[in-house]
């Protein structure tokens, strides 16, 4: 096995508290890179995707793809053209298919994999092949795929050839943006209707995007439901900025004093605003300018100012709009005055890591005291002090604790770093050019 040098940020508070200043454009939504490119892949016609974001998570779909016998050229500076080959031209690959680390990529392409009339393998690494994979392949096996998993119910999985799926009315048990969309993904396959109904609103992005390629779905509170057999046309596709990257800065900009930050071209789906909500209601200072389209998805320009935080209990209907974000939402009420209280929130122990023991863990070691409960957290805010902490493979863990910095008594130093480009590509970089004074150090 090759060896993997460790990546660790060296985080060291700025002496002059100046905060973060200027304007900054973070990577492309992943979730939107992920979801347009296998749309592309399946749709007739050529699909231009612009932003891609050309993070590891989403050059594994790419790799994926082009295995399964899609011809695409780039990323070249985020621009990816797909030719698209049709619902029913997928080939089979010359072996497994390797996910790396991307969640995503795994469940998302169990169910686009799971009607084909060919065999596949997904595997991924060491983090991925523990994360839970039943939520997704159970429901497949409803409409009836097979998709054989180890005796845990995790990768790798074995998709067995199927001639064909049944549409299902699948009432989820947990909400889930990735098993909703893995099964409409399968319902283009599947004879008759596939509808999905969740128990709270999460994102959207896949019935968005298949409308965008010409396919009917449809919508009633929070049902979703679409036929199978028909065709999607390619196009042009603009990817906006990621809502989950920029919260480290939404986060950072709050709590440095002095601060006045711009990040352009921010997505603003309904369904993702749950990290704006809980900053406000925290007494974030986020302003939304120049609100606007980027294809069917809204976007926005955020203006955050410094400004003093407040502990609060974060509402349940949010959880499930911020499910992403809470690593850096966890900082946020480190620096708060009083108590923030997280429930319903069970989802994150079965994340990259368990964000909430992994975060509880690092924010003590920090001087904060945290409370993680089974299906949450409870934090009082304080003093961050200096120290080590571990981001234990997790690219938002690992994040999260660099914006701490900002707040920090003293340096710190945070270890097993090097998943943060899964997501976000060159964040030190452009962290640095803010005003963070972070240094990557390797080994």
């Amino acid at each position: 096995m090759d060896f993997q040098p460790d990546l660790r940020f060296l985080v060291t508070p700025d002496p002059a508290g100046h905060g973060l200043h200027g304007w900054l454009r973070v990577p492309g939504d992943k979730s939107i890179s992920h979801r347009a490119v296998m749309l592309a892949a399946i749709a007739a016609g050529e699909t231009r995707v612009e932003g891609f974001l050309e993070g590891a998570d989403a050059l594994a779909t790419l790799r994926a793809l082009r295995r399964l016998g899609v011809a695409i050229t780039g990323p070249d500076a985020g621009l990816v053209l797909v030719q698209g080959i049709g619902l029913r031209g997928l080939k089979a690959p010359d072996g497994p298919l390797d996910m790396g680390n991307s969640g995503t990529s795994m469940r998302l392409l169990a169910g686009l994999l799971a009607g084909q009339s060919f065999a596949t393998t997904l595997i991924g690494d060491a983090s991925l092949s523990r994360r839970p994979m039943r939520r997704v392949t159970e429901p497949l096996g409803l409409m009836g795929a097979q998709i054989e998993t180890n005796a845990a119910g995790t990768a790798p999985l074995k998709v067995v050839p199927m001639a064909g799926l049944r549409g299902i009315n699948y009432r989820m048990p947990v909400a889930s943006a990735q098993v909703k969309s893995s099964l409409l993904l399968a319902g283009l396959y599947a004879e008759g209707e596939t509808c999905v109904t969740e128990p709270a609103p999460t994102r959207d992005h896949t019935e968005l995007m298949l409308r965008g390629f010409g396919y009917e779905v449809r919508r009633t509170g929070h049902r979703v439901c679409l036929r199978g057999g028909g065709q999607l046309t390619g196009g042009r596709i603009a990817v906006p900025a990621d809502l989950s990257s920029a919260a480290f800065f939404l986060v950072g900009a709050s709590i440095a004093a002095g601060s006045d930050l711009t990040l352009t071209g921010v997505g603003i789906n309904p369904t993702r605003l749950g990290v704006i909500a809980i900053l406000r209601a925290m007494g974030a200072d986020i302003t939304m300018l120049d609100e606007r389209l980027a294809g069917a998805e809204p976007v926005a320009d955020l203006r955050v100012r410094a400004a003093p935080l407040k502990g609060i209990r974060i509402p349940v209907e949010q959880v499930p709009l911020a499910i992403d974000e809470f690593p850096a939402i966890f900082i946020a009420a480190a620096c708060a005055t009083g108590e923030t209280v997280l429930t319903g929130a069970a989802e994150l122990r079965v994340k990259e890591s368990d964000r909430i023991a992994v975060m509880a863990a690092g924010l003590t070691a920090l001087g904060i005291e945290a409370d993680p409960r089974p299906d949450g957290i409870r934090i009082r805010g304080g003093s961050l002090g200096s120290g080590t902490v571990a981001a234990h493979g997790d690219h938002r863990i690992a994040m999260s604790f660099a914006i701490a910095g900002l707040r920090a008594g003293g340096p710190i130093e945070i270890r097993d770093c090097a998943n943060v480009e899964t997501s976000f590509p060159g964040f030190a970089r452009l962290a640095e050019s803010v005003g963070l004074g972070i240094e990557e150090l390797w080994g």
